[in-house]
């Protein structure tokens, strides 16, 4: 079965523990550590990443664009988050396809509900996130305790003149 997650990009901004203080500095530097972090979720669960940020007062045309192997959506004109996410809900919906949207906004939740998604709450996903990050962790802590030291064969008069040299002697 494909998972597909249908986030509300600027509900998880506003919810997220690390994303909220760095959107008040710079709401670019916000998303792209959000886009960063599903990155790393993607790569870990395998599911198919779709993140979908309103540009509903913004003039001008919607943008698609891939970035760390997760798709991300800027909505066109007058189109909410939330009515995409609805639309992109129906589209996908299919035979061995399941979806998970993630908002925390309770109206959203219902209705992707009533269409047969899966809902997650940004506080939930947030918390995923954390356990992936302390998995991904812990496979490089492991991985560095693991890894043999690599060493260089040098042959004997080298070995000596390097040891000279590291004391000092000539």
């Amino acid at each position: 079965m494909q998972n597909i997650l249908l986030v509300d990009g600027y509900n998880m901004i506003g919810a997220w523990t690390e994303l909220r203080p760095l959107r008040d500095k710079s709401l670019e530097d916000a998303r792209d550590r959000l886009v960063e972090l599903l990155a790393e979720y993607k790569a870990t669960m395998g599911w198919r990443v779709i993140i979908v940020f309103d540009a509903y007062l913004v003039p001008g045309t919607e943008r698609l664009y891939m970035k760390h192997d997760v798709e991300v959506i800027f909505t066109r004109k007058n189109e909410t988050a939330d009515e995409r996410i609805e639309k992109l809900t129906n589209e996908l919906k299919a035979r061995k396809v399941q979806i998970h949207v993630a908002t925390s906004d309770m109206t959203e939740q219902n209705v992707v509900f009533g269409q047969g998604a899966l809902r997650k709450s940004a506080r939930e996903l947030e918390i995923e996130m954390q356990i992936i990050q302390k998995k991904i962790s812990s496979k490089v802590k492991k991985t560095q305790v693991e890894k043999p030291v690599s060493r260089i064969h040098l042959s004997k008069d080298v070995e000596l003149a390097f040891e000279k040299w590291r004391r000092g002697l000539k």
